[in-house]
């Protein structure tokens, strides 16, 4: 079984929640999201762009294979 990595930036204000290792790329959701794509197309991630700033802000959600859920 994989296991989760979480990273945060705190001076780029940038959150990555992901698993695996195997090669991919980032694929641009929009509105500073991001979803890490394997070779294989497998969704192995989300980048979140600002993140303690949205995180004041508003809720979080993002749908991928990886359901997150962030909320005041």
């Amino acid at each position: 079984m994989e296991k989760l990595k979480i990273w945060y930036d705190e001076e780029g204000d940038i959150l990555e929640i992901s698993y695996g290792d195997k090669k991919g790329y980032m694929k641009d959701l929009g509105d500073d999201l991001w979803e890490r794509v394997e070779e294989d197309g497998k969704i192995t991630g989300i980048l979140i762009l600002g993140f303690k700033k949205r995180a004041k802000e508003k809720k979080i959600e993002v749908e991928t294979p990886l359901k997150l859920v962030f909320a005041e």
